[in-house]
């Protein structure tokens, strides 16, 4: 049975409210569809992992997921609302491309982790409260120790920490991260997915956008393959021995990532 018929049988009326949940999503910046027909759902607590080739709509199927981009056609839904209404911005962790290069900001590690509290107390004072969770949150991703140097002092690998720590003070249910590796050597990859694993066993829900294929498949339990429309959408293990990789690549793409 597919998704569209599960839903309209009512399989999932008694299930958690999806996270995400997109129905027939169609949506270009001109004339020309950049995804097309994308119907998707992400519950609570599930680790996906969206792949594709270059220019085939994964990050811009991101931002109608968060509510960034309105569809043409279809429904995008983030945590039960309309995404593009939704304004619970405690309730997301966003990780950036560039993030790991962000080398211009002139603030300390704490002072980013502060940012994830501003969403709860506004223009208010952090209470000992607040600054108990941001040690944590540090704590959390091993940045204790460096909580007062800045953010131009760190390196890539420490950036995405500091920044996933920022979204875990936040208290985030939902984590973002849109090829968070990129920039940042081998070692610290490998220790970045650990945390991630760690995070999602907390059950944090996790959606990943990554360009490394071996990294995919050894981390994320779900796979959603993407060429503006969707060529595959299940288990990782699954995903690897099908084809859908490289009907959706056009060549013979394989799994063999960067790191050793």
């Amino acid at each position: 049975m597919s998704l569209a018929e599960e839903e309209a049988s009512g399989h999932h009326a008694t299930a958690a409210t999806p996270v995400v949940d997109l129905s027939n999503v169609v949506f270009g910046y001109t004339a020309t569809p950049v995804v097309e027909d994308i119907s998707l759902r992400i519950d609570p607590g599930e680790y996906v992992a969206i792949v594709g080739p270059n220019g085939s709509g994964k990050s811009t199927l991101m931002k109608l997921m968060l509510g960034l981009l309105t569809p043409d056609e279809g429904t995008a839904r983030l945590f039960g609302e309309p995404s593009h209404r939704f304004d619970d911005g405690a309730r997301l962790g966003y990780v950036a491309q560039h993030a790991s290069a962000s080398k211009e900001m002139p603030i300390t590690v704490r002072e980013v982790v502060k940012m994830g509290r501003f969403p709860h107390v506004g223009f208010g004072r952090l209470t000992a409260e607040d600054r108990e969770i941001v040690d944590r949150a540090l704590d959390t991703v091993g940045m204790a120790g460096f909580a007062d140097r800045r953010v131009t002092q760190l390196s890539g690998g420490q950036r995405q920490r500091a920044f996933i720590a920022r979204a875990l003070a936040g208290e985030a249910d939902l984590l973002v991260l849109d090829e968070p590796t990129v920039g940042v050597d081998a070692e610290s990859v490998e220790a970045f997915y650990d945390l991630l694993d760690t995070l999602n066993e907390g059950g944090i829900t996790i959606l990943l956008i990554e360009h490394d294929l071996s990294a995919v498949t050894e981390q994320a339990e779900r796979v959603v393959c993407l060429n503006r429309e969707i060529y595959f959408d299940g288990p990782t293990a699954e995903f690897v021995e099908s084809d859908a990789l490289a009907r959706a690549f056009g060549t013979a793409a394989t799994f063999v990532g960067d790191r050793q």
